[in-house]
């Protein structure tokens, strides 16, 4: 689905992507991980549109799509969430969700005087639509809740909303595990695999949970210095020497085999 060939990503002297050769499978969960600095947040952004690469290409369904803007990518159903996330704090749950989807009828002045009955029928389409992610997220208790209220965790499972709300064919998730707790994590993970098994979402995550990396994701690729290191099943990676040494400590492969 997603084919990244000989990435470059410059920043003055700074190599952050340093021909890096991806692809990712339609239908697959591929976790990229990597120690802090290997690059894979800068190749997400070139992915998603937030940066146009120094030299290299991205293709979507055999589309080059290198350079096109976040917003045209997002009409051609690929996106992504944040490590902090990125929501309308001062508007509820609902409202955040009702907020996506582009294009709508009421957003013009002229819409809103003279199409109201199409504008009332479309609203309620798109709140009931709202209404089936809160219901699938296991969020009904804080539909009506500020968003600038939510936990760390309910904020990451409202962005994986967000993406629900469209028809995303692809969606990046940048490090959705952080600052969550284990109950809350195990939520979005669950929410992760039935959106994957049952919706048919391909995704490509960045995680630093090892555990949770391994329980979600196949296969896994490993980034250090802007290079690809390795890529594979969770437990050939994990046995990886250059990835031993490179990310997960040397320490590691000991304490395991001890076990």
């Amino acid at each position: 689905m997603i084919r990244v060939e000989d990435l470059h990503m410059h920043f003055g002297g700074i190599k952050a992507v340093n021909g890096a050769s991806i692809e990712i499978a339609e239908g697959s969960i591929t976790g990229l991980i990597g120690p802090n600095g290997a690059g894979k947040t800068t190749l997400f952004n070139v992915v998603a549109g937030h940066y146009t690469p120094t030299s290299g290409h991205v293709w979507l369904d055999g589309e080059e799509i290198t350079g096109l803007s976040p917003h045209e990518l997002f009409h051609k159903g690929l996106l992504r969430t944040f490590q902090i996330a990125h929501e309308f704090s001062t508007l509820t749950v609902r409202d955040n969700l009702m907020m996506v989807p582009g294009d709508q009828a009421g957003e013009g002045l002229w819409s809103a005087w003279f199409r109201s009955a199409e504008v009332k029928r479309q609203e309620a389409a798109i709140r009931e639509k709202a209404d089936e992610v809160i219901d699938f997220l296991e969020i009904p208790h804080v539909a009506d809740e500020l968003a600038g209220n939510l936990s760390g965790g309910q904020k990451k499972l409202l962005e994986l909303g967000r993406t629900m709300m469209v028809d995303a064919k692809i969606v990046f998730l940048d490090e959705v595990g952080a600052g969550v707790n284990r109950t809350l994590l195990n939520t979005i993970g669950d929410a992760i695999v039935r959106l994957n098994r049952e919706r048919g979402y391909t995704f490509c995550m960045i995680e630093h949970d090892m555990d949770f990396i391994s329980r979600l994701c196949d296969p896994v690729i490993v980034m250090a210095e802007g290079q690809v290191l390795a890529q594979g099943k969770v437990e050939d990676v994990k046995a990886d020497e250059r990835v031993i040494e490179a990310y997960l400590g040397t320490g590691l492969k000991n304490k395991e085999a001890s076990v």
